[in-house]
């Protein structure tokens, strides 16, 4: 799980052309429902090594946000190959993060 909002944004076309599974975080630092929601983030990826996160600063002019139809933090996308298969605003709860995360065809590897 990356901790740290990356303040250069990859383009649109990038992020569309990524394979496997990859989870784009939107958010800022200092917001207060972003700050909530990273322990529910952390513990719903905790066993999901395979996933890709991707944890990026939104803001206004911020391109890759906007082209998501993002408008609320922390906004969770779940993308298969480049394609959204389930979206999270806001979570309260790490199970919102675990229904998504299944509906991507994921489920966590448990060590015994």
């Amino acid at each position: 799980m990356n901790t740290v909002y990356a303040s250069v944004e990859p383009g649109r076309a990038e992020v569309d052309t990524l394979h496997g599974p990859t989870l784009v975080e939107f958010g800022t630092p200092w917001c207060g429902h972003c700050r909530a929601a990273q322990p529910l983030i952390a513990g719903a990826l905790a066993g999901h090594e395979g996933l890709r996160h991707l944890k990026i600063e939104d803001g206004s002019g911020r391109r890759l946000g906007r082209s998501f139809g993002v408008k609320l933090w922390p906004t969770l996308i779940f993308l298969r190959d480049g394609k959204e298969v389930a979206r999270v605003v806001r979570p309260t709860t790490q199970g919102a993060i675990d229904d998504a995360l299944a509906r991507q065809g994921l489920t966590p590897s448990r060590k015994t």
